[in-house]
């Protein structure tokens, strides 16, 4: 059984920062993408970030560009999203995602394992 274990949400100003982070354990995915997806209440879930196991190609949502950075360390097996410039819209439960293939994607549906995703709530 593969786990996905995120950390790094919390409650935070608008304007401030957070690093997200993403262990996957069960087993090691060497040449698999990685993604971050987001969900609000009463929201459908969103795709925010993803790289592709190399890490050499990232991609973002527009609301994502400029202010967040995906990143991994495929040494300790894990992924981080850097959220910086927080704003209220961006209140949601953060996701972890893995697509066992080397490509990333973007639709949900192209992932393979979920964590259970953390917290992030921005007040203004």
């Amino acid at each position: 059984q593969v786990q996905l274990v995120e950390s790094g949400g919390g409650l935070v100003q608008a304007g401030d920062s957070l690093r997200l982070s993403c262990a996957p354990s069960g087993r090691t995915f060497s040449s698999s993408a990685m993604g971050w997806f987001r969900q609000a209440p009463g929201k459908e879930r969103e795709f925010v970030a993803a790289i592709t196991w190399s890490g050499r190609s990232t991609y973002y949502a527009d609301f994502a560009k400029g202010r967040f950075t995906i990143s991994r360390d495929n040494a300790k097996n894990t992924v981080y999203l850097q959220m910086n410039s927080l704003k209220p819209e961006d209140t949601a439960r953060y996701y972890c995602a893995v697509r066992t293939a080397i490509d990333a994607g973007t639709r949900h549906d192209l992932y393979d394992y979920w964590g259970q995703g953390t917290q992030v709530t921005v007040s203004s």
